[in-house]
């Protein structure tokens, strides 16, 4: 009797989704029958790292910090990009060196519009 070429693919996808819900299962039988429930106001109260809540939870967050943000990864994975080429330059033909001409050229550009619009003030 010869194996079904794809039967180990289907014993690997029949575990991966029963172990999961196995799981799953195990911790709701076990959460039906050794735990009760115990609503209250402190159980249902919010906790937020042992601090009381008092106020409204509403805050008003300025979207500068993401854009300032953004901005960073933008100029950090430059760095990421330099410098590995600053390391091999020598090596590399004269396409890489325009290839990261460009590249620098639109970070730059990017930076000049950021400053152009005032994003990178602080406000």
């Amino acid at each position: 009797m010869t194996e079904h070429p794809n039967a180990v693919l289907l014993l690997f996808l029949a575990v991966a989704l029963a172990f999961p819900l196995g799981m799953i299962g195990v911790a709701a039988l076990w959460a039906r029958v050794f735990q009760r429930a115990k609503p209250g106001a402190l159980k249902n109260s919010i906790y937020e790292c042992g601090v009381a809540p008092t106020g409204d939870s509403w805050i008003q967050f300025k979207a500068h910090y993401y854009l300032y943000a953004i901005l960073f990864l933008i100029f950090d994975v430059e760095v990421v990009f330099l410098l590995p080429f600053s390391v091999a330059f020598t090596g590399l033909p004269a396409g890489a060196l325009l290839a990261m001409l460009v590249f620098i050229l639109l970070l730059a550009e990017g930076l000049v519009w950021a400053w152009h619009r005032g994003h990178l003030e602080w406000k």
